[in-house]
């Protein structure tokens, strides 16, 4: 049996692991390879690895974690879970049942890319969600912004430390008058109407073309499609959530444990805040260290 079983193995799970390996406790890794960044040319704002490809920073943490005799990094899925604390079964989709005291799920969650032609193709290109992300590389540029509902009005103010120069998506929402006012106060347009198109070369958004039959140039996107968990492993767990704008996220206390006793969770899949490597590393740590420190005698 092992003491931990993590579910999920990109930046949250690896770090959780890195902790728990260091305790010389036992732990499985459980992971499909396709973590929510991989459509990223560069991950920024990691100490330490800033504007390397995501991909090859995942790499070299599972290189790392080769030293350590503890660790098992297996290429599976987790297909179900039972049991209760200190004697979990996990499922695998390669029909294998593992045992563990402790389970952390950092799973993640995935982006729901809305129908509209060319958005799915250039998202994580010329289409991001967050400028502390990918704001620096294009500070000063046309930044766009496809509204999504009362948290783009901050976004509005936040993007002001990057650009001056930023063009509002109404993409059918409506948007208050107040706000609108507001916006332009700040000389910043509001584009009315559906997106039914992004024009771009290769990722790279040419022109945001309307229902309406009118384009828009920018030149960099952002915006907030709603997202789910990348497994519905939780919702068999019975595991408690909170509503954020654009999804759900799994009740966690400062320790990282779910509302079921054993159960931790960490990275985008239990963070209702700012989504970054950076934090899903921080929360990944936390959770590995508090399950560890949950099994001392």
């Amino acid at each position: 049996m092992d003491d931990v079983i993590i579910i999920g193995g990109s930046f949250a799970g690896l770090a959780a692991a890195l902790q728990l390996g260091r305790a010389r406790r036992k732990v499985t890794v459980l992971d499909t390879g396709l973590p929510r960044n991989r459509f990223a040319g560069h991950s920024h704002g990691l100490l330490g690895h800033d504007h390397k490809p995501p991909l090859d920073i995942l790499a070299e943490a599972r290189q790392q974690l080769a030293r350590y005799p503890t660790i098992r990094l297996v290429n599976a899925r987790a297909d179900s879970i039972s049991g209760t604390i200190d004697d979990f079964s996990v499922l695998t989709g390669d029909g294998e049942r593992l045992g563990a005291r402790r389970l952390i799920l950092s799973y993640g969650v995935a982006d729901q890319m809305p129908d509209v032609p060319g958005f799915a193709e250039s998202w994580g290109t010329s289409i991001v969600p967050c400028p502390y992300c990918d704001g620096f590389e294009v500070a000063d540029q046309h930044w766009g912004l496809v509204w999504s509902g009362p948290p783009s009005h901050n976004y509005v103010r936040l993007y002001h430390d990057w650009t001056e120069t930023l063009t509002v998506f109404a993409d059918g929402h409506d948007i208050s008058p107040d706000i609108r006012a507001d916006l332009a106060r700040r000389n910043i347009p509001v584009v009315d109407g559906r997106i039914a198109e992004i024009a771009h070369h290769r990722g790279h958004i040419t022109t945001v073309n309307l229902e309406s039959g009118r384009n828009a140039a920018v030149d960099i996107l952002f915006a907030h499609p709603r997202n789910k968990p990348s497994a519905s492993l939780h919702d068999s767990l019975g595991l408690a959530t909170v509503n954020t704008p654009f999804g759900i996220a799994l009740k966690v206390d400062e320790r990282r444990e779910t509302s079921t006793p054993g159960i931790y969770a960490a990275g985008d899949l239990a963070n209702p805040a700012m989504a970054s490597v950076t934090t899903a590393i921080s929360q990944g740590a936390t959770a590995g260290i508090s399950a560890q420190q949950s099994m001392l005698v």
